[in-house]
């Protein structure tokens, strides 16, 4: 029977020591899988944030192309609604204009030359007045 218990793998020594250094193989590569993943992630970071600086590069330079373009494009229609006001604002002042004519309705303008006008022919005939009055 001792033949028999010699042959048991729990009373072999050889094979006792083959796991333990097995096992000490095993957690030895765990820490070795660990310190590589910690150095690839580092890296990975590292070249993630080298990859995100560039696309930051890229894509700022086409939406300054776009702002630009779209700020081109406002630049022209407020032109062209300035120029359209305008031209609305200039025909509603002849049509106003227009209307006040058709009624006898005078400008301010017309009405101011009038009034210098009959200034003028006031001062004329005052003249005229003192001048006959020096007669007589």
């Amino acid at each position: 029977m001792s033949d028999d218990q010699d042959r048991k793998p729990e009373s072999d020594p050889q094979l006792a020591d083959k796991i333990k250094d097995s096992a000490r193989q095993i957690w030895l590569a765990g820490l070795g899988a660990y310190t590589k993943a910690e150095e690839d992630a580092g890296r990975f970071f590292e070249r993630l944030v080298q990859e995100g600086e560039q696309l930051e590069t890229k894509t700022r330079g086409v939406v300054e192309k776009q702002v630009r373009s779209v700020e081109d494009r406002v630049e022209g229609v407020r032109e062209r609604a300035t120029g359209t006001w305008d031209r609305l604002e200039s025909l509603f002042d002849q049509r106003v204009s227009g209307a006040l004519r058709r009624l006898g309705i005078h400008r301010r303008e017309e009405i101011g030359a009038l009034e210098q006008r009959i200034a003028q022919l006031e001062q004329e005939m005052a003249e005229l007045r003192g001048r006959k009055d020096e007669e007589e």
